[in-house]
């Protein structure tokens, strides 16, 4: 279907390194089809990377909605928040 090609597309664009275009084709998937809970992971991701961290958190709290067991999102969802709280300290 189409949200699972544009977040496949989104995927290789993220492995491109080519992550504005990555994070539109997850946000198009989730258009899509706004209950697949992978395309807000995988843009999560990619704005964990770099370094939008709060985004990232609302992406992977969002993901835990759709799907509780989701244990990646709930581990990046971890990460995101300490890395968050250590930016915060450094004063970046």
């Amino acid at each position: 279907d189409l949200a699972t090609a544009l977040n496949e597309r989104g995927q290789v664009r993220y492995l491109r390194v080519e992550f504005a275009a990555a994070v539109r084709d997850f946000t198009a998937a989730i258009e899509c089809q706004p209950g697949f809970e992978v395309p807000y992971y995988n843009r999560g991701l990619v704005r964990y990377r770099l370094g939008d961290f709060d985004e990232a958190m609302k992406d992977f709290r969002k993901v835990l909605e759709l799907n509780p067991k989701f244990e990646d999102a709930a581990l990046s969802l971890k990460q995101a928040i300490l890395d968050k709280e250590e930016k915060q300290k450094r004063g970046y």
